[in-house]
């Protein structure tokens, strides 16, 4: 599926360290390379895109302009989940075919990372294109011992990778019935085990397979579209031991069951660990509270835009904090955005300006800790300030400090 149009990434005179990030296996710096393998876990497109998913897909946006600034081809793969019970209860709720549902929310979702600079995948990839694959990676799973079937359906069995749970066992089983996840159902093996394959119920869509008329469960779409894409059409005859590729991206409500899961079923597949990295972003709320579907509280980024707000004041205000922190939305957080970005683009457009060497390399060495955006933009502040009261001015350089912006952290101003 096409993603979205691409941006130009302007090129950059600073040197740039080595990426640091803080992953769930601890900080990491990431070595230079000529392709860099970048997963991110997409949309489930009944409501597209609130400010949850925008921070989220900024924070990979920035991990991509990054690697690509230092010279890696970036192969980028984001999924969209458009099969899946919330899109499937809201489309009955609504009353509405749950195909249009999807489509109509991957156009709004695709026109709303275009409004916020987000550069796009190499691949765009919803799950029911993919239905083959996933019906050959079940197979092969099959083979290497890791599914049984219950009643018709069939499941991972998870004790395998149970030492490499990231909480508490009784806290896994909470949060993986919170999630989507069937614990307590009678002839499992193990309360963790996610589903496979789903055989078919009244009322659902369904794909013909060699496991029967059915769908499959959330996680191997995720681990099927991943090492297919980044690794190529014959992915299932690869070989190495190292992992299969570069980083697992995605919000930090995926860290479990669903990130989990996905790099056991990989693991499964081809014998070797899932990702090297994994990183994730914190969660968006509103006005104090959890931004939640049930809450009724959630903000989207098509509603700001229609509103008339500038497409870089919300990149902005969202970069304002640190992509891994959990922070709280707010008209407020708008405001300091609007006044910061006038400030910012009235020292742009002057022909003396304070030196920009110290401020940009201020900047880089700020995404290049861990992505922090926090301290990269009062550095911008502050040499717009400087710039505004007129000391120690120099003639040019405004560009060169625009071009960076816009090439590290995509505010185009």
């Amino acid at each position: 599926m096409n993603s979205w149009p691409s941006f130009y990434i302007p090129p950059i005179e600073s040197d740039l360290p080595s990426l640091t990030l803080k992953t769930t296996s601890g900080v990491r710096s990431l070595e230079k390379k000529s392709d860099f393998s970048m997963y991110v876990c997409g949309i489930t497109p009944y409501d597209a895109t609130h400010l949850g998913h925008a921070a989220t897909y900024l924070s990979f946006d920035l991990i991509h302009r990054y690697r690509a600034l230092q010279g890696s081809k970036v192969l980028f793969v984001e999924n969209i989940t458009d099969i899946d019970e919330p899109l499937l209860e809201r489309a009955t709720r609504d009353n509405v075919d749950w195909r249009a549902l999807a489509s109509d929310q991957i156009d709004l979702y695709r026109s709303d990372m275009t409004a916020l600079h987000v550069l796009p995948p190499q691949d765009f990839v919803p799950a029911t294109t993919v239905m083959d694959l996933i019906d050959d990676a079940i197979t092969v799973m099959d083979r290497n011992g890791f599914v049984y079937q219950l009643d018709g359906d069939l499941y991972f069995d998870i004790t395998a990778f149970l030492s490499d749970l990231p909480l508490s066992l009784p806290d896994a089983i909470t949060a993986f019935s919170e999630k989507g996840g069937d614990p307590e159902r009678p002839g499992k093996k193990h309360p963790l085990d996610p589903i496979l394959w789903l055989s078919h119920r009244d009322g659902e869509p369904g794909w013909e397979s060699s496991h029967g008329f059915g769908r499959p469960g959330w996680h191997i779409e995720c681990c099927v579209i991943a090492l297919r894409y980044l690794l190529g059409e014959h992915y299932l005859e690869s070989t190495g031991t190292g992992p299969a590729i570069d980083l697992q991206g995605g919000g930090s409500d995926l860290v479990f069951p669903h990130h989990f899961m996905s790099a056991a079923q990989g693991a499964a597949l081809l014998g070797r660990p899932f990702a090297k990295d994994y990183v994730h972003s914190g969660m968006v709320g509103l006005d104090g509270e959890k931004m939640s579907k049930s809450k009724g509280n959630l903000v989207f980024v098509s509603t700001l835009l229609n509103d008339g707000v500038d497409p870089a004041l919300i990149r902005y205000a969202l970069l304002s904090d640190h992509y891994q922190s959990d922070r709280m939305w707010s008209a407020d957080k708008l405001s300091r955005a609007t006044e910061a970005v006038t400030k910012i683009r009235t020292a742009l457009a002057r022909e003396e300006v304070v030196a920009v060497q110290s401020t940009s390399q201020a900047i880089v060495n700020a995404v290049a800790n861990n992505l922090d955006t926090p301290a990269a933009l009062k550095a911008l502040e502050t040499w717009a300030q400087e710039t505004l009261d007129g000391n120690s001015l120099v003639a040019g350089g405004a560009g060169e400090l625009s071009r960076l912006i816009d090439a590290l952290l995509g505010l185009a101003l």
